[in-house]
């Protein structure tokens, strides 16, 4: 065991040579934690096909738009959990297809069956392109503009941790751990940015009020080494076991020096509401609205997120899902 967190912590710490480009955003991962933490595949216990599409700063001409399509399940009676994600993430003249292979096992701690200890891997591989015909030369002929279409290939990998008990939970977890490191042999004649390695670490709980009701704080803190610490933190209030709404404080925190950034840029950065409804005993949908609270929110109608979930487990499966804490 100490191992295997000791491999687990070197592998995040190489991350940090790196230059900083960011991960596509994401408000509802706390509906789906495989999408920021491949050890989570598995953990719903049963098959779970999920979608996310996500307009940003709506109104802004060439604004990050994301499509995201998510399954994950469990087999060997629950310790082992496969997935599958495949994400579509536009911004403006650039395109970055993937798609990951997601492996999860879990170990047991102590005597409580609900009490697991995850470790997760996923393995894919990324298609960068960026297209020429969308971008406007100050001067034209400009040779370093591409004429056309240029598209690269590049192998990636991530890897995170994951525990929860009835309580609580916690994931760390690290995204583009290969990606950037390929990229250096094109590094000649590349224009294509390349996602920087991104750390991610989220802890919540589940405080029951009366039957069928709580509330869950959650919190998420994201670092990709050269950018500013963003933390998220949110809170949610269950009604009758159908209903998941809440809000999110999207901010900036200095968790440790960073000398490169400049010194008066604006700490917060977003706030903004979530619902969830179980419209079936199989289907989840959710929404999600930002509001910019930095200088851009003069010139967005904020972002918006939907999602779509659907369960294809036993019936047996299907009671009391929604108060498990882990269960997003």
């Amino acid at each position: 065991m100490k191992r295997i967190l000791l491999l687990f912590f070197i592998s995040i710490g190489i991350v940090c040579t790196s230059n900083a480009q960011q991960d596509s955003q994401f408000t509802q991962y706390i509906f789906n934690t495989i999408h920021i933490n491949p050890a989570y595949a598995g953990y719903k216990k049963e098959l779970y096909i999920q979608a996310f599409y996500r307009a940003q700063w709506v109104g802004v001409k060439g604004a990050p738009t994301t499509v995201s399509v998510a399954v994950d399940g469990a087999i060997e009676e629950g310790d082992v959990g496969l997935g599958f994600i495949a994400s579509n993430d536009k911004i403006g003249a650039q395109k970055n297809l993937s798609a990951y292979a997601n492996y999860a096992y879990k170990i047991q701690l102590g005597y409580d069956e609900n009490s697991k200890l995850s470790f997760g891997l996923a393995a894919g591989v990324m298609q960068l392109s960026l297209d020429g015909d969308k971008l406007n030369a100050i001067d034209p002929g400009d040779e370093i503009i591409p004429d056309a279409m240029q598209s690269r290939f590049f192998p990636d990998a991530r890897a995170g941790i994951f525990y929860s008990n009835e309580k609580y939970f916690v994931g760390l977890s690290a995204s583009n751990l290969i990606a950037s490191w390929a990229a250096k042999s094109y590094s000649n004649n590349l224009l294509v940015p390349v996602p920087q390695p991104h750390i991610f670490l989220t802890a919540g709980t589940m405080i029951p009020i009366t039957y069928g009701w709580a509330i869950k704080p959650v919190i998420l803190l994201k670092d990709d080494i050269k950018g500013p610490t963003s933390l998220d933190l949110n809170a949610f209030l269950l009604l009758n076991e159908k209903v998941w709404i809440g809000g999110f404080y999207r901010t900036t925190v200095p968790l440790y020096n960073k000398k490169y950034l400049q010194s008066n840029l604006t700490k917060k950065n977003a706030l903004g509401m979530m619902f969830e409804l179980f419209a079936t005993e199989n289907l989840r949908v959710g929404y999600s609205y930002d509001y910019s609270l930095n200088k851009l929110q003069y010139y967005n109608y904020g972002s918006h997120e939907f999602s779509v979930g659907i369960y294809l487990g036993p019936r047996n499966m299907r009671k009391m899902r929604s108060l498990r804490c882990y269960d997003f």
